[in-house]
């Protein structure tokens, strides 16, 4: 209780008190990202979504997921960008079987995300748009992460400082393959690693310990 108090006090996410005092090495991770047809919240379709599971700077191959999902309307530049094209979502998986197995991991796992209030945001509103329920979602956001990092040495932050490819390069991380939802799942998650390992070396952290860094938050997935 005195924790949530302290938080709210400075302004800090309240975290469910079975989170606060987890430590980091021991939670389940799962880095998560979609491809989308814009950058609007209210509007954007997924026309794809990957996710990987790791813990303890390790990630675990063999629970990937990948696929294409089925969208109608205006893809805008999606197939420019993602090589994703109106004939490969006519034939991708629905949503709602993405959901279904997504939001188990609701519970369990610490989210990683690069951009979390997009995708997070524009999976709110899937889910309520499907009627699938999905518990709220604690989150690491990498990007956040990578800002709070920054504003240590930049007054005002340098154009493109904070995108997946910069962070990552910026941690001698290799270049990966950009715009495929998998892929960019795992880079996601190499660099959650490389930026622990900068921030906190060797210290055994717990989740409460980074709130201070505004990347930890919980995610509500139910409708305001």
């Amino acid at each position: 209780m005195f924790a949530a108090i302290k938080q709210l006090f400075h302004g800090l996410p309240a975290l469910p008190a079975q989170w606060q005092d987890k430590a980091i090495k021991d939670v389940p991770l799962l880095a998560v990202d979609l491809e989308l047809t814009s950058l609007d919240v209210n509007n954007a379709k997924i026309t794809s979504v990957g996710w990987v599971e790791g813990k303890n700077n390790s990630i675990n191959l063999n629970q990937c997921f990948y696929s294409v999902t089925r969208a109608k309307g205006d893809f805008a530049q999606s197939p420019v960008i993602h090589g994703i094209t109106e004939g490969d979502v006519a034939y991708g998986i629905h949503i709602r079987e993405v959901l279904n197995a997504l939001r188990q991991y609701a519970k369990t796992h610490l989210w990683l995300c690069h951009n979390a209030s997009l995708d997070l945001g524009i999976l709110q509103r899937v889910f309520h748009q499907t009627g699938i329920h999905c518990p709220d979602i604690v989150y690491l956001d990498t990007l956040q992460l990578a800002v709070y990092q920054l504003k240590k040495h930049h007054e005002v932050l340098p154009p493109n400082s904070a995108t997946l490819s910069v962070c990552r390069q910026r941690l001698d991380l290799p270049a990966v393959p950009a715009h495929n939802a998998l892929d960019d799942a795992m880079a996601t998650m190499q660099l959650w690693f490389a930026q622990s390992h900068a921030l906190n070396g060797s210290r055994n952290v717990k989740i409460g310990d980074l709130l201070h860094t505004r990347a930890i938050s919980v995610r509500k997935m139910t409708p305001r």
